[in-house]
């Protein structure tokens, strides 16, 4: 206690515990606030019951003592904050000379818990200068992974904590994992013990109990996370990979079972969010798991894992002889419309290897199928990296129309200038790289053509109120939001290899792409409510019921532009359909291709009416 807050206590005029914290802010001590930050006692007088602080964000503050009491901590001497108001010079050499101990310095000043935000709140701008310090942290960060004296989230929003330093590295890792709180926890773990497993050379006996917990945490995990549980299985079996001493139970579960007792959907959708090395062992499981029609099995899935599984599950049918049955699969979805985005644009990029056979009309065709269908439906854009390479590969147009005869080449090439996706200049380029192989498609550019493609889009009043609703979503929520998790991708450092911030970046783009393409297509929107159609043909606005061969009727509604509802056999009159039947009277044929078998079928129109809304 300070002697002469002594006095006041031997003198009974304040009780001694509050004598005790009033010696706390004598001169020469450290304290902090709550918004000044910390701070260092340069006076105070009992008279007038003020004192005086030199914060970092105030110097030279007077406060009222009692005030003072209340509202700031004591700092120990010794504390990285008080330190850093009398020894910055010490604290700069030390980050250049041992950034561990300084971080280490940090925890033990927090209670050996806090954020990497919060660190660089302290370091960055005093310490460190802040151009430096995204390099600085990133290498600290590191170092101190290394160390294994602090567990070090991936996420800077999470604390780093300070280990126990009495147990071996093996200990850390093994505490890492029992405390995890959830499977997601555990992968992180277990992963972790993957990349250190030299860490057990001397200790493996403290991995079997973790097998036992892993195969408990993967049976438990497996009906509502099936996904995290084949990650948690495919890191076991890469840890026993790499350790000699450790065996699996004969009853622990296995990929193989994981994989034999669940849905092949319900696989496909939990293996998207997988990184590749972690799908490309559950492939290698689906052998084991289904015997000789594991091939049969895999394909089924081809167009539904995502990029990075479509990429694995053909690199490992390509290493077991099962490319042939692929390519019939293929085949067959090109034919019938069905392939999807991440498949197609696989097909494209091994147009001169294993896809070869494959490529052709149908391809072109099911790109600019997709293009469209993703264009008028409602939800979120999932053809952006397929138009994305339609544009960066200047060979990819080439190569397709050169292998169509010229009735097709025109055909495309037509579809492609009325299709809404594109922007002018896009299509102008896109059109310069066919027309430069089949010159005869340049009359498309010319005359009444580009006259066409700046013709109003007819639209029912509720699409274009939606329309609308979604441009301002996007300018008000989206595209701030997307700004924001730039910032925050970038600040977790190593742009090359950080996939948060590859992520936001491409999200940018979309959205940009995405505004300009509303903004564009509101402009050329007229509003309709349908009423008043014509008809003694079929036109916007009309009921048409036709028949088949067998007399078999069914009845499709033609309607405006982004008014498509296939459930209620609703067609824009700018889809295939729309336009085979648009002009048409009643007793006229049209080809259209069956929703359900994707084949050309010949129908005849029974009727025309309005539509009634």
């Amino acid at each position: 206690m300070h002697p002469d807050v002594e006095k006041l206590v031997e003198a009974g005029k304040i009780p001694a515990p509050v004598g005790e914290r009033l010696s706390q802010l004598a001169p020469g001590n450290f304290c902090l606030h709550k918004s000044f930050g910390a701070g260092k006692v340069i006076d105070w007088d009992f008279a007038t019951k003020k004192i005086v602080v030199d914060f970092e964000k105030s110097s030279g503050q007077e406060m009222d003592l009692q005030f003072a009491m209340q509202k700031t901590e004591w700092l120990p001497q010794d504390d990285f904050r008080a330190v850093k108001i009398e020894q910055i010079e010490e604290l700069r050499k030390l980050a250049k000379t041992d950034s561990v101990a300084l971080v280490i310095h940090i925890l033990e000043s927090h209670g050996g818990s806090i954020t990497g935000e919060a660190i660089e709140a302290l370091v960055s701008g005093a310490v460190i200068p802040t151009k430096e310090y995204k390099k600085w942290w990133d290498a600290t960060k590191k170092a101190v992974k290394e160390s294994r004296k602090a567990v070090v989230p991936t996420k800077r929003t999470e604390a780093i904590v300070l280990r126990d330093t009495d147990i071996t590295p093996a200990q850390a890792l093994l505490a890492d994992f029992e405390a995890s709180k959830d499977i997601k926890g555990m992968i992180k773990a277990l992963e972790a013990i993957a990349a250190d497993i030299g860490a057990f050379d001397e200790d493996s006996e403290a991995l079997k109990q973790l097998l036992t917990d892993i195969d408990d945490g993967a049976k438990k995990a497996a009906r509502v996370q099936l996904g995290h549980a084949m990650q948690l299985i495919a890191a076991r079996d890469e840890v026993i990979g790499s350790n000699k001493a450790l065996e699996l139970d004969p009853s622990a579960v296995r990929l193989s079972d994981l994989i034999a007792g669940s849905d092949l959907s319900r696989i496909a959708e939990e293996l998207v969010a997988l990184p590749s090395t972690r799908q490309r062992a559950v492939y290698e499981a689906f052998e084991t798991a289904f015997g000789p029609e594991w091939i049969e099995k895999i394909v089924t899935v081809f167009d539904q894992v995502g990029a990075r599984g479509v990429t694995e599950i053909a690199r490992i049918l390509s290493e077991n002889g099962g490319m042939p049955v692929l390519m019939e699969h293929l085949s067959s979805a090109l034919a019938r419309r069905a392939l999807g985005p991440d498949a197609l644009i696989w097909v494209c990029r091994e147009r001169k290897g294993s896809a070869e056979e494959i490529f052709g009309a149908d391809v072109g065709a099911s790109i600019l199928n997709l293009l469209e269908n993703d264009h008028l439906s409602d939800g979120p854009r999932k053809t952006s990296r397929l138009q994305t390479l339609l544009n960066d590969d200047k060979a990819l147009l080439s190569d397709l129309v050169n292998g169509m005869d010229l009735n097709e080449a025109k055909n495309f090439a037509r579809r492609m200038l009325d299709c809404p996706v594109f922007g002018d200049l896009e299509k102008k380029s896109l059109m310069a790289r066919i027309i430069k192989v089949r010159p005869e498609t340049v009359e498309l550019v010319s005359g009444q053509n580009a006259a066409k493609r700046e013709e109003p889009l007819l639209v029912s009043w509720e699409s274009l109120e939606k329309k609308k609703q979604e441009l301002e979503e996007l300018i008000r929520v989206k595209i701030p939001q997307n700004l924001q998790d730039v910032k925050i991708a970038r600040s977790y450092g190593d742009l090359r290899e950080n996939f948060e911030y590859k992520s936001a970046k491409d999200m940018e783009k979309f959205l940009a792409h995405r505004r300009a393409a509303l903004e564009r297509e509101i402009a050329l929107a007229r509003g309709t409510d349908f009423k008043g159609a014509d008809t003694q043909t079929v036109n916007i606005g009309t009921v048409v019921v036709l028949a088949d061969e067998d007399g078999k009727e069914q009845t499709i509604t033609v309607l405006g532009a982004w008014d498509s509802t296939p459930e209620r056999k609703e067609v824009s009159y700018l889809s295939d359909v729309g336009k085979a039947l648009m002009g048409l009277s009643v007793g006229d044929d049209a080809k259209v291709r069956n929703v359900e078998s994707e084949q050309m079928q010949t129908l005849t129109i029974k009727s025309i009416s309005a539509y009634h809304a």
